[in-house]
């Protein structure tokens, strides 16, 4: 096999391969080693904007900033945005190219294959050390033909691979031996060990099954990572799991779970400050009472507003708004809260117009040419400086846009704001990742005296976390060797 290019898949989704790439970019970049993350294909709402101008999925940015690098398309040649049960719009290079239905999408593996090879190409060229995510699981053997995600591209290749598994979710020698079994002679062979993710105990009770399982597939157990709790990173497209409850929570806020919710990933630091408590509202959940409502991204705009009306949010959001609350609309949010929305090309869906919430004066219009920046500038709301991007294929027009929320450093100015000062919306993802930002915005809500909250400082500690464990609790020198890299042991006796 290859070396310079390591392969993590696992036995199911969120195992742990978006942390476990993480993992071992920020461990080879401490070492000095040039490396760059790989995720050959992902199906993700949540994304961001490469420095290039294309679009790539948000896991891998965390990653590209393990790395110290700055996010580039090749991370990630092909994205799937869900806008449907059954499709996608499918993105190469960057570059939105299609809607496609799943059996469409299987149809085009081969091109997707193209461009996921070229990408390879050029990284393994211009990099050391290439650490590559997987997609799902390499079990899924209805998927197998033409497969782009996992062992079809590990194949291609002909890189060494290792296989995840999270203890937390129980069975964990079932996902490890039974994903092992579906598998063909050749891609068995490639798998160079076991990680087991997520573990809490006493490593000595889960040793006999770490020994039986050596024994029973003839493959290393590289190490067993730890259950690390408070990790800040961005998630890859899932809505987190838990719900936590915060007692001295001064701001209680609430975000609709859209069925097609996208970049969910802005609000990272409203659950990380001490003084929010965030609620995700899901289908079927009566709007809760709470200080302020943000309403989200969403890749189906016109689909989610009607979710929204469905799930009794227009008489909630009339109501929250009488009794002095406050509401803000980020990107499809914004488009939401508008008289109208007209998708007459039919980008998001079926062509033709919904009517808005009509909390702002402004109409919005998709069209094809998709807006992709990333952008700088300063808050309305106490001059605070923000930093974020734009995802968004809709152009808005209407007198509300005279009130922008924003200045930006490129001379335009972003969003809109009612006359009565309640309603607050901007077309730009990463909107509370600013400390002063986002303290402006919680002021404005309601919270004074914020805490301060610097999300790209967690997101640091989150990666130096992550390579801490790499550290202390995987067989670093087998990695290594994996990789075609000089081990310590092999480094120091090469020293003078």
């Amino acid at each position: 096999m290859s070396g310079r290019v390591l392969m993590v898949q696992g036995c199911t989704s969120d195992a742990g391969k978006s942390a476990l790439v993480t993992a071992l970019c920020r461990w080879l970049h401490r070492r000095g080693v040039r490396v760059a993350p790989f995720k050959p294909q992902n199906m993700a709402l949540n994304s961001a904007v490469t420095a290039d101008g294309g679009e790539i999925g948000r896991a891998q940015a965390v990653q590209a900033q393990a790395a110290g690098l700055a996010p580039h398309t090749d991370f990630n040649p092909v994205l799937l945005k869900p806008n449907s049960d059954t499709g996608a719009q499918v993105i190469l290079h960057g570059r939105a190219v299609a809607n496609m239905d799943a059996r469409g999408y299987h149809d085009y593996k081969r091109t997707a294959m193209q461009a996921v090879l070229a990408s390879h190409a050029r990284l393994v060229a211009g990099f050391e050390a290439v650490i590559v995510e997987g997609a799902g699981s390499p079990a899924e053997i209805n998927l197998r033909a033409g497969d782009v995600a996992n062992m079809g591209y590990a194949e291609a290749v002909d890189c060494p691979v290792l296989l995840i598994a999270d203890i937390d979710r129980g069975g964990v020698f079932a996902h490890l031996v039974g994903t092992l079994a579906l598998l063909s002679d050749s891609e068995r062979a490639r798998v160079a060990g076991f990680v087991i993710n997520r573990f809490r105990g006493d490593i000595a009770l889960l040793q006999p099954g770490l020994d039986w399982l050596e024994r029973e597939t003839g493959k290393p157990v590289l190490g067993v990572l730890p259950y690390l709790q408070g990790l800040h990173l961005d998630a890859e497209d899932a809505l987190p799991r838990e719900r936590t409850h915060k007692a001295q929570a001064a701001l209680r806020v609430a975000v609709p779970a859209l069925p097609r919710i996208s970049n969910h990933t802005d609000f990272d630091p409203l659950r990380a400050h001490p003084q929010v408590e965030l609620h995700y509202v899901g289908p079927g959940e009566t709007p809760p009472a709470c200080d302020l409502i943000v309403l989200p991204g969403s890749k189906s705009t016109r689909a989610d507003l009607a979710w929204l009306r469905a799930n009794g949010w227009e008489e909630a959001i009339a109501r929250h708004l009488r009794y002095g609350g406050k509401l803000i609309g980020i990107c499809g949010g914004l488009q939401m809260l508008g008289r109208a929305m007209h998708d007459p090309l039919g980008i998001e869906g079926a062509p033709g117009s919904s009517q808005g919430l009509g909390w702002l004066e402004l109409d919005t219009t998709l069209e094809p040419h998709k807006q992709l920046r990333n952008v700088a500038g300063r808050l309305v709301l106490d001059d605070a400086p923000i930093r974020g991007y734009e995802i968004h294929c809709g152009l808005s027009s209407g007198p509300a846009l005279a009130r922008a929320t924003s200045r930006l450093d490129d001379g335009r100015l972003d969003g809109a704001c009612s006359e009565d000062g309640q309603v607050f919306a901007s077309y730009l993802h990463g909107l509370f990742d600013e400390p002063a930002a986002l303290a402006a915005l919680l002021r404005w809500a309601g919270l004074r005296d914020a805490a301060t909250v610097d999300m790209q400082a967690l997101r640091e500690t989150a990666i130096e976390r992550l390579a801490d464990a790499v550290e202390a609790h995987l067989d670093t020198e087998r990695l290594v060797a994996l990789l075609g890299l000089k081990t310590d042991t092999e480094a120091a006796a090469c020293a003078p």
